[in-house]
């Protein structure tokens, strides 16, 4: 009997090992598993040694304003962030307010199709995703809109992803990803019916260099609309909690600075774009953007005592806890940035490419 017993004890105790380690966790039961987290296209050895150098580019501030280094120092942080997220979070980089009645998945779905429902386009037209990811955008607007979707991403490992993501989900034949870097695009002139960027040009060291760089791109009277990340009206310089909590978003996210709120649309009349619409729209009656890092918390640790177990066995590379956990405190940061009010990562502006252009 006291054989039995043990027999089923340690059944129990291996079931719940593979249960904790290889299943639980997953953000989306298609994608990543806690077993398959890596660096990206960073080597597993140097994973560690890469973390040290993206932290290492905010001790030297005036890197952060030399436009040709801030490429490199983004693509490193989505090889050393990507397999995070896709597994503790999903295949949608970004926040969308919380809907009742709504999971987290349906909200981030209908927060996308808002955006190329604002694009107006048609069955069969082109419009590009700047700062793609993985996709998960991507493929909810060309299953919404029937549009052909291009994606471009700075990140070769995000191409990857996203192109298997493609296939899985059928939608390859609408949906094209590209490799490349949206301050300098390999497109012609005047080659797309519309665009769109959802909490992507925060990456770009001059918001005005990437809006000239779409506005290139989009054939005359098309329409752009991007969800901006931006500091308030409610943030004050002056004050130290706010410039903390600034810097710590900033920080963790490979952000080269954030924005003013006020810049956003005077930005885009500068490079040529009529500007039709502007909106917060985690302004109430939205519901809180946050509360879903807030409601992660029990997930997170669950998911760092994960990673910590796969790193000990050396399934999962060295730096890899260090990650996550940079990733934790940022979400704190977040966390802080949304219930003061401070900061916003939906500031939405819609422009049009006057139909006059050339």
């Amino acid at each position: 009997m006291d054989s039995v017993a043990l027999f089923c004890t340690a059944g129990l105790i291996a079931g719940g090992i593979y249960w904790f380690v290889c299943i639980l966790g997953s953000a989306e039961q298609k994608g990543k598993r806690a077993v398959d987290l890596s660096g990206g296209s960073i080597s597993r050895e140097k994973v560690q040694d890469k973390y040290k150098q993206y932290w290492s580019f905010f001790r030297r501030p005036k890197e952060i304003e030399t436009a040709e280094k801030v490429p490199a120092f983004v693509d490193t942080f989505y090889n050393l962030v990507t397999d995070i997220y896709e597994w503790g979070w999903g295949q949608s980089f970004h926040f969308s307010p919380s809907i009742p009645g709504k999971s987290h998945k349906d909200a981030t779905r209908l927060h996308e199709e808002m955006a190329v429902d604002l694009l107006d386009v048609k069955l069969g037209d082109r419009i590009i995703d700047v700062g793609c990811g993985v996709g998960g955008p991507m493929r909810a607007i060309a299953a919404h809109s029937r549009a052909n979707v291009v994606g471009i991403t700075i990140n070769e490992y995000q191409v990857k992803r996203a192109r298997m993501h493609n296939k899985k989900a059928g939608l390859d034949s609408l949906c094209e990803v590209v490799c490349g870097n949206f301050l300098e695009m390999p497109f012609p002139d005047n080659s797309f019916d519309g665009a769109y960027s959802i909490e992507a040009t925060c990456h770009a060291p001059k918001l005005e260099e990437v809006y000239a760089e779409i506005y290139r791109v989009l054939k005359p009277g098309s329409m752009y609309v991007s969800y901006e990340w931006v500091t308030t009206e409610k943030y004050i310089a002056e004050n130290s909690e706010h410039v903390e909590i600034i810097q710590g978003i900033e920080r963790g996210d490979a952000l080269p600075g954030l924005r003013r709120y006020d810049e956003v649309a005077d930005t885009a009349r500068k490079v040529g774009f009529e500007v039709v619409k502007e909106k917060d729209l985690a302004m109430p009656p939205s519901k809180p953007w946050w509360q879903r890092l807030k409601m992660g918390r029990i997930a997170y640790w669950r998911n760092h005592m994960t990673i910590m177990v796969l790193s000990w066995l050396g399934i999962a590379p060295k730096g890899v806890v260090d990650v996550h956990e940079m990733l934790f405190e940022t979400a704190d940061h977040l966390t802080r940035g949304g219930e003061t009010g401070i900061f916003t990562p939906m500031h939405m502006i819609l422009c049009r490419k006057p139909q006059s252009s050339s």
